[in-house]
């Protein structure tokens, strides 16, 4: 079989669609027939050598294909499912772990349940197993056009009639926001957004932040949350160091702060999360009040071009890998 590796630790350069041995499962695994696989920066940070939980050369980690052979009687062979894999994404075919195996709805294609397992299982875990966000309170999203700010705009507001704010770093990111529910839509670049987060709270502050961020925006989250707020940080493309923390702040308004990654998580926390999100949400999916947003497709061939779309920060959506 083909599959995707990085020939150096670099950039999109280096990424390679080669011949690699087709895998074999074992007890409790499935063998899945690839159809589409999805781009995720944990991806970009494994092709520059930088992921240290990694183990498998072959990139990527989220799969929609075929069960070609199961080791687990409750998945047949012939299913078509959907789901996080441990490396090895990007190939003709791969292993998953068989209990994170998610039943592809008939109503969508390999494309769209692709754009699916790891964007919308971030922003679940993220809203709901971390952020406990309930009934009606506020959230800021930020990055809101990536592919688990989209995915968290709809759950927030499908599963909790949420107040939702984001922001986002052009018109068109912002108007698909609003298109998939978004209550307030704030560019980044032209507005102060804890000024206009109290402005539309009445200066009481958000309930939940997701923060995708980091350092650049901490003085500025914290301007923007509730007192009792909680607050996700769950990405740090704005640096990952903070000057002068005052802790005293984080007590005074009591905000419960917590940092989570879930590709490093467990087989175990991964199968729960998988089956909580199935049974929660995949009707949703099946009725069409929540939809996968897709930003582009590219065959599997040009991987370099899909990688240097998600590092120019160019998508809205998920960037997606045909592989057959």
């Amino acid at each position: 079989m083909k599959g995707v590796v990085a020939i150096n630790p670099g950039g999109a350069d280096q990424l390679a669609y080669v011949e690699r041995p087709k895998p074999t499962i074992e007890e409790n695994q499935l063998l899945i027939e690839v159809h589409a696989t999805a781009i995720n920066r944990t991806d970009i940070l494994q092709r520059e050598g930088k992921s240290g939980y990694a183990t498998n050369p072959i990139i990527g980690i989220e799969v929609a294909g075929v069960v070609v052979d199961s080791s687990d009687p409750q998945v047949s062979t012939g299913e078509r499912v959907m789901g996080l894999v441990n490396g090895g994404a990007y190939a003709e075919y791969a292993i998953m772990p068989a209990k994170r195996a998610i039943k592809i709805p008939n109503s969508l294609s390999f494309e769209e349940a692709a754009a699916i397992p790891e964007v919308f299982l971030t922003a679940y875990q993220t809203l709901y197993w971390i952020g406990k966000l309930q009934a009606s309170e506020s959230v800021l999203i930020h990055a809101g056009g990536s592919g688990v700010g989209t995915a968290a705009i709809q759950l927030a507001k499908q599963l909790s009639k949420a107040q939702v704010l984001v922001t986002a770093g052009s018109a068109n990111k912002l108007k698909v926001c609003r298109e998939l529910g978004a209550d307030v839509t704030i560019n980044y670049k032209e507005q102060d957004f804890e000024e206009e987060v109290k402005k539309e709270t009445d200066g009481k502050g958000v309930s939940l932040i997701l923060d995708f961020i980091g350092a650049s925006y901490w003085e500025r989250n914290y301007q923007s949350i509730a007192v009792d707020g909680r607050w996700v940080l769950i990405g740090v493309l704005g640096g990952s160091t903070v000057e002068k923390v005052r802790l005293m702040d984080i007590m005074a308004k009591r905000v419960q702060l917590t940092g989570t990654l879930l590709t490093p998580r467990s087989d175990v926390y991964k199968a729960e999360l998988s089956e909580d999100f199935s049974s929660r949400v995949l009707p949703l999916f099946e009725n069409g009040r929540i939809q996968p947003i897709i930003d582009t497709v590219f065959p599997i061939e040009e991987v370099q071009k899909a990688h240097e779309r998600m590092e120019a920060n160019q998508n809205i959506g998920k960037i997606l890998l045909k592989v057959r």
